[in-house]
C-alpha cells in the first residue's frame, strides 16, 4: 500500500534535495472574460502522466534532476490582495531554503505575489513575458489589481528597460505606446508572431536575474483554446519550445506558467500542452 501523492510526473524529489519547487496557484477572481484557470494546476498534474519525462528535444529526464512539488496553495477568492500575500510568502520561502520556484496559474495577476518576493530576494530583476495581451492597464474598471494589469504593477517595481515582451497582439493603444517607451516589445504582425528578439535578449540578459512569465494564450487558439481569453493570430508550440530552451541559457530565478482553463477544451489537447511545456522549462533551466 501506498499514499496516493498527486505531483507532476517525475517532480517527486525530497524538498531537502531539490533545487526547484513548483506549486499550484488556482485563483481566478480577477479574470475580465471567462473563468476557470484556478483549475489549471490540478488539471496539469492529473494530466502530466500522459507524457514522458523524457525530452527527445533537449535530451534530458525530469528523472535526472531535482524537483519538488509541493501542491496547490490555498487562497481566498475575492480577495486578490490576500492571495498575493499568500502567494508572496510562499515564494519567499521557497528562495530562503535556496531553491528556484515555479509557480502555475491561475489567472496571469498571480505573477505579481512571486515577482515581489523575487525582487525581494535579488537584485536587478528582469522580466521576460510570452503573452497574448499586454496586461499593462494601469487599473481595470478602477481595480489595480487585476490580470489585465499585472505587467504595470511589475513595472512599478522594477522599473525601465527591464521588461521583454513577446507574443503581444491585444491591449489598449496606449499599453502599446506605454511598452514602445518603457519595455523591450515585440508585438505580433500580420505576419505573425515576432521571435527575433529573443537572442538579443539572451544576449542582454545574460548573467542577470530573471524572471520568465508564461501565460498560456501567447499560443493560438488554434492550438490551445483551453484559455479565458483566446487570442487569434498566435503562437505555435514549436515556436514557444525554441525560445524557452534559448531562454534556459540565462540565470532563470523563477518562472510561472498560466491562464489554462482546462474545461473549455474538452479534447485535453490544451492540458496535454501546457503539461509538455512544463517538461520542457523545467529541463531548460537545469
Amino acid at each position: 500500500m501506498q499514499p496516493e501523492i498527486r505531483s507532476f510526473i517525475g517532480c517527486d524529489a525530497p524538498f531537502e534535495e531539490a533545487d526547484t519547487v513548483i506549486f499550484g496557484a488556482p485563483f481566478d477572481s480577477t479574470t475580465s472574460f471567462r473563468p476557470g484557470t484556478r483549475f489549471g494546476p490540478s488539471a496539469i498534474r492529473n494530466e502530466s502522466f500522459g507524457i514522458e519525462t523524457y525530452s527527445p528535444y533537449q535530451d534530458k529526464d525530469l528523472t535526472d534532476i531535482k524537483v519538488f512539488d509541493s501542491g496547490d496553495l490555498e487562497l481566498r477568492f475575492g480577495s486578490p490582495e490576500s492571495a498575493l500575500k499568500d502567494i508572496e510568502a510562499h515564494t519567499a520561502e521557497i528562495l530562503s531554503a535556496g531553491k528556484r520556484p515555479v509557480m502555475l496559474g491561475g489567472e496571469h495577476l498571480v505573477t505579481l505575489g512571486a515577482f515581489r518576493a523575487v525582487t525581494k530576494a535579488y537584485d536587478d530583476v528582469h522580466l521576460i513575458q510570452f503573452d497574448a495581451h499586454t496586461d499593462l492597464r494601469n487599473d481595470y474598471l478602477g481595480e489595480p489589481l487585476s490580470h489585465a494589469c499585472v505587467v504595470r504593477r511589475c513595472h512599478d517595481i522594477i522599473g525601465d528597460g527591464k521588461i521583454w515582451q513577446f507574443g503581444i497582439r491585444s491591449g489598449e493603444g496606449y499599453e502599446f505606446a506605454f511598452a514602445r517607451e518603457h519595455n523591450h516589445i515585440y508585438p505580433t504582425s500580420v505576419s505573425g508572431v515576432d521571435f527575433s528578439g529573443i537572442d538579443d535578449c539572451v544576449a542582454a540578459l545574460r548573467g542577470k536575474n530573471v524572471y520568465l512569465t508564461i501565460d498560456l494564450d501567447v499560443l493560438d487558439p488554434a492550438y490551445f483554446p483551453g484559455t479565458g481569453t483566446p487570442e487569434a493570430g498566435g503562437a505555435t508550440f514549436n515556436q514557444i519550445l525554441e525560445a524557452v530552451i534559448k531562454l534556459g541559457e540565462l540565470n532563470i530565478v523563477a518562472a510561472d506558467l498560466n491562464e489554462l482553463s482546462p474545461h473549455y477544451d474538452h479534447s485535453g489537447a490544451s492540458t496535454a500542452i501546457a503539461c509538455k511545456l512544463l517538461r520542457e522549462l523545467l529541463l531548460a533551466m537545469h
